[in-house]
């Protein structure tokens, strides 16, 4: 068993109120398209033409070589923090999506990255975690890198 681990409300909340982002940077404000443009603490899709926040998001607590920073959307105005093991619409939207395991330390275990078709995630995490040197996933765009969600051993 297994839980999808949303970005936690507190440092959702930094960033709605100008927190700066991993690079120093206020979040920038921008108007969504619809779709393409999920965010990454209620894991859903931001509405069209709503207001949502893209900043530079680091999702290690902190800066190492494996430690991985790159472009994030978030929704502007406070939205539900996404909790429990039931599949986001943002990890269901896509075809496909890169995942990755971790170790305890936040380094990368080696041969446990693949890019898994989106109704084989759950299969493809059951056999990441088999291996128990894995302490955690993410679960990354494989067209873009960019980060959507964490896993969790449930």
């Amino acid at each position: 068993m297994y839980k999808i681990t949303a970005l936690p409300t507190d440092e959702v909340r930094g960033y709605q109120a100008g927190r700066p982002d991993a690079y120093g940077n206020p979040p920038e404000r921008a108007l969504s398209d619809g779709g393409g443009n999920p965010c990454r603490h209620c894991l859903r899709h931001i509405p069209e033409g709503a207001e949502m926040l893209i900043l530079a998001h680091r999702p290690f607590s902190e800066p190492q070589p494996y430690a991985e920073t790159g472009p994030i959307f978030l929704c502007a105005d406070p939205c539900e923090r996404h909790e429990g093991a039931e599949i986001p619409e943002v990890l269901t939207s896509s075809p496909d999506y890169l995942i990755k395991g971790y170790g305890a330390t936040d380094r990368i275990v080696y041969g446990t990255g693949a890019v898994v078709a989106s109704d084989r995630m759950g299969a493809a995490v059951g056999e990441i975690f088999a291996r128990p040197e894995v302490a955690y996933i993410h679960v990354r765009s494989a067209r873009n890198n960019c980060y959507q969600a964490r896993i969790d051993r449930g």
